[in-house]
């Protein structure tokens, strides 16, 4: 690809009066691949998640992801993958088998980056020692557990299947099958909790060494049984002496805060939630999955798959649901609703980069958002300030057309 120049062709998009430049270098690329199955559906999860039955269909999965790959295949040509994150519902239900076969097939049709990372979601008490090497021989290289609390009635209240010392024995079991790149989510704002319940639970992750910490308050969210059964939660003072009294704890232990949840280590960030973030390109497989590619021309199309896993295994049906184009209306708040997630923001030069507009085309939105206290005033980056971070929707609300 050459430099962007004056020279560039150009494409409209929805609004005429704002010609959108050809790409000129195309972003990472990184897949996501769904495994829409749980043992048991949680009161809070709004993903699109599905009880397990006891023989799942592992095989004709595998084959349908590999099929829908191959549908997105001609929108990515040339290109090679920076990631691979598997999530759900829980992967680390399948076999390293099927996951195996899997992840052939995938390099077979697009060639992995020489440094890909490789993540797999896996919750404590679905799985056992001998399936975590097994998932590390596979080049499985990142794991993130799905922790939520250590506390017994926390993890009740929760509807979660493991208990705390599962969830120890969980990490443990990272460590010793080789994986020295693993999350651990956990969750605060808790029914009933207090701050030295969070902190407690904060102390215990801490202790087993993480290289990440994924670490969000609880919200309730539309069409789950907490919302409409909603549990006693923490009053506002106590979340926010938690959120406080959190961060400066993770802080002193080295894990720094580079997006609005999540924690690292030095060198440690997720990559492929970084390129989410920064308005990477991604494909996405599996039901329900979402994906955003990035074309030549200056095209940027989001796409999802056919949602329940009955539809998506039925050779009847379509993997995809439906596709947008995003129009340059769309793209700052597109753009903006990733990239202001992350505390440092983004240099000011992906935007062009990533969207094929102008830095001018943002100047008036900019300059409110700046008065206002909510982005800082740096020409060179695109970042919240610190009472942006907490006012995220209002500085958002500022890139709407």
């Amino acid at each position: 690809m050459t430099p962007e120049s004056s020279a560039s062709p150009l494409i409209f998009g929805g609004d005429a009066q704002s010609p959108r430049a050809a790409l000129p270098v195309l972003p990472p690329l990184a897949l996501y691949i769904h495994i829409p199955w749980c043992v048991r559906k949680c009161p809070y999860c709004d993903f699109n998640s599905h009880t397990a039955s006891p023989v799942m269909p592992e095989e004709e999965y595998v084959d349908a992801l590999l099929a829908d790959l191959d549908q997105d295949l001609h929108a990515v040509y040339g290109r090679e993958l920076s990631s691979v994150f598997f999530g759900g519902g829980t992967p680390s239900l399948f076999s390293a088998e099927a996951l195996g076969r899997l992840l052939k097939g995938v390099e077979q049709r697009i060639p992995f980056a020489s440094d890909i990372e490789i993540t797999l979601e896996a919750n404590p008490g679905t799985f056992e020692q001998d399936k975590f090497v097994a998932y590390r021989k596979l080049g499985i290289n990142r794991l993130s557990i799905g922790i939520q609390s250590f506390q017994q009635e926390k993890l009740q209240a929760l509807g979660r299947i493991h208990n705390g010392d599962e969830a120890i024995r969980a990490a443990g079991m990272a460590r010793q099958a080789g994986f020295d790149n693993f999350n651990l989510d956990l969750m605060h704002g808790l029914p009933d909790q207090s701050l030295d319940d969070a902190l407690n639970d904060l102390r215990t992750a801490i202790a087993l060494k993480p290289t990440h910490l994924s670490w969000y308050q609880l919200t309730l969210e539309p069409n789950t049984v907490f919302w409409n059964q909603p549990p006693t939660l923490p009053e506002d003072d106590t979340l926010w002496d938690i959120q406080e009294a959190g961060q400066a704890l993770l802080a002193e232990h080295g894990y720094a805060q580079y997006e609005v949840s999540a924690y690292a280590q030095p060198g440690r960030p997720a990559r492929h939630n970084l390129n989410y973030w920064s308005f990477g390109d991604f494909i996405g497989i599996g039901a329900g999955a979402h994906g955003k590619l990035s074309h030549p021309d200056g095209r940027i199309v989001r796409t999802w798959k056919t949602r329940l896993p009955k539809d998506y295994l039925n050779p009847a049906k379509s993997f995809k649901a439906g596709e947008k184009a995003l129009t340059n209306d769309e793209m700052p708040f597109e753009f903006l609703m990733n990239a202001l997630r992350l505390t440092e923001g983004v240099e000011s030069r992906l935007y062009p980069e990533r969207t094929g507009l102008t830095l001018e085309s943002l100047a008036e939105a900019r300059r409110e958002a700046e008065q206002s206290g909510l982005l800082q005033v740096e020409p060179s980056r695109l970042a919240a300030t610190e009472r942006g971070q907490l006012f995220l929707n209002d500085l958002l609300q500022k890139f709407l057309t």
